[in-house]
Parts: structure tokens; sequence; C-alpha cells
């Protein structure tokens, strides 16, 4: 691996680390804007503010040039699925769940994203060690939150689980589409493009769905899509287009372990939230799934695992 190579697989890596971080904020800044603000408009002010800005800083300052109808079409059937029936369905649900329950179900991402890929795709087929890594993964996340699981009887719970588990199949499913068809494309560029489609996309939903009446400019509501604006959506949407053009697809989706640990902190330290031993251990559970399947992919992309060699010397041998 050259310098170059190395650096640019440093810059992905601090991508990703960014994204895990940011990402993991946004569920409480969120869960603040739709409780007081249609939540299809929510998404719609913050997607058609920070995509058009990225895209004109991208055309001016960026100096780059206008993408061809072919790229067009791509970013924009990734911005629908990714923003419009994604993060904004995600939002939806938000009305009538939590944010840390909305963040278990999409520390979900990674298994939709194998299964996309192994079954319908064929492509990036895991190991054992990264099909172990992800199920202590997520077996780490189930246990976080294993204290809620009496709220799944209150049926708004329900639906809000429902919404929030399609809108998390969306984003997977735009994730891959991203991975095989943008390649090309500046990622920078690529995010404006993607957040500007799907706020295009997000009128008629607000329209058929958002009940105008119950609008309610708050300095709470005027904070959250400040700060999801610019560092949720224009600061995280650039950093994660960069990482998944350079990173596996699997290990990109580790995002979506660490972004409810990042919650749990978080409602610890601002709102005095529930953090307990079985907590902690937990975490500690859910960063050793994210090791190991890292530790998968290097061994998968450096060679055959340890086991296999073993295995193949001893057939030889005989």
């Amino acid at each position: 691996m050259n310098s170059r190579t190395h650096e640019n697989q440093l810059l992905a890596y601090l991508a990703l680390a960014a994204v895990c971080i940011i990402w993991g904020t946004t569920y409480l800044a969120l869960r603040i804007g739709v409780t007081q603000f249609p939540p299809f408009l929510f998404s719609l002010i913050r997607f058609s503010v920070a995509g058009p800005l990225l895209v004109l800083f991208m055309l001016t300052l960026g100096k780059q040039t206008w993408p061809d109808r072919k790229t067009l079409f791509n970013q924009a059937v990734s911005g629908v699925l990714m923003t419009t029936l994604g993060t904004s369905m995600v939002g939806w649900g938000e009305v009538y769940i939590s944010s840390g329950l909305a963040a278990v179900i999409c520390s979900v991402m990674p298994v939709w994203t194998i299964l996309i890929n192994v079954i319908v795709l064929k492509d990036e087929k895991p190991n054992w060690i990264i099909l172990s890594g992800l199920a202590i993964g997520l077996t780490g996340i189930i246990m976080i939150f294993s204290e809620h699981l009496n709220e799944f009887t209150n049926p708004l719970y329900i639906f809000g689980i429902v919404i929030t588990f399609a809108g998390n199949i969306s984003w997977a499913l735009g994730s891959v589409w991203i991975k095989k068809k943008n390649q090309n494309t500046d990622p920078f560029l690529g995010a404006g493009l993607q957040m500007s489609f799907g706020a295009v996309a997000l009128i008629p939903l607000s329209l058929a769905f958002d009940n105008y009446v119950a609008i309610r400019w708050t300095a709470e509501v005027g904070y959250a899509l400040l700060y999801i604006i610019v560092i949720g959506s224009m600061a995280a949407y650039v950093c994660y287009s960069y990482a998944i053009k350079k990173l596996p697809m699997t290990v990109v989706s580790l995002y979506a372990y660490i972004n409810p640990i990042v919650a749990v902190v978080l409602g610890w330290l601002i709102l005095e939230e529930k953090l307990n031993l079985q907590i902690g251990i937990a975490i500690l559970i859910t960063i050793a799934g994210i090791y190991i399947v890292n530790r998968g992919y290097h061994l998968k992309s450096s060679g055959p695992t340890w086991l296999m060699t073993v295995v193949k010397g001893l057939k030889f041998s005989r």
C-alpha cells in the first residue's frame, strides 16, 4: 500500500468516525424537532437548505462540474432511498417512539446490508468472523435497551417501530446503490445532490401527511434545525459519502452500532438517563463486535484466514 492509498484509507476511517459520533447525536435533535413540528416538513426544510447549499459550494469554490444525466439519475435514486424514504421515515417514527428505540432499530442496518449484498447482489460475501462480529455487536445493542421492551405494548409504539424499520431498510438499499452506482462522483457534490433530490420528493409526502395547523416555531425547533442542517446533514452526510466510497459497505454500516452508544451516553450526561453496569457491559460487547468485524475484513483482504490455512495444510500433508 503506497502512502497515497494509506492517506485515503486514514481519511476514510476518520470520516466514518465522525459519522459514528455525529449521527448518534441527531436522534435527539430529530426527536426534539418532530415532536413539536410536522415531521416531513421538518425533514423537508432540513434537506432543502443543506442540499442546495452544498451543491452551490462544490460548483463554485469546489470547482466541480455539473454531472451528466446518468449521474443525476443515480444520485436521485440514492437521495429518494436515503433521505425521503430513509431518514425522513425515521423522523416520522420518532413522533411515536423514543430516540433511543429509533437508534436501536437503525442499528439493524448492517444486517439488511449483508442480506442485500449476499442474497440479492451476491457480492461482498462476509466470512464467519464478520458474521460473528455482527452478531456480537447486535447482541450488545439489544442488551443496552432490554429494559425498554415493555414499551412495545403501546400501539403507537408499534406503528413507530414499523415506520422506522421501513426507513432503515430503505437507507440500506440506498447505501448499496451508492456503492454500486456512484463511484465516479465527488462525494461532497453527491451528498448535496442526494439531499436536494430527497427534499423534492418530500414535498408530496409533507402535503399528504403533515398537519400544518400543528406548526410551532420555538427556540428548541430552531436550534434542532440549525444543528441537524449544518452538522447532522452537511458535515456528516459528506463524511458518510466519502467513507462509503473508500471502505467496504459492511464496515461503513457499523456506524449504526455506535450511534445508539452515543445516544445513551449523551442521555446520561445531558438528560440524566439511566446508565448502569448492564448498559456499560453491553457497550463493551458492542465495541468488541465492531473490532471483530474489522478484523474479519482485514484477514479477508490479506488472504485466507488462519483456520483455512491450517485446514489446507492438513489436506496437503495427507
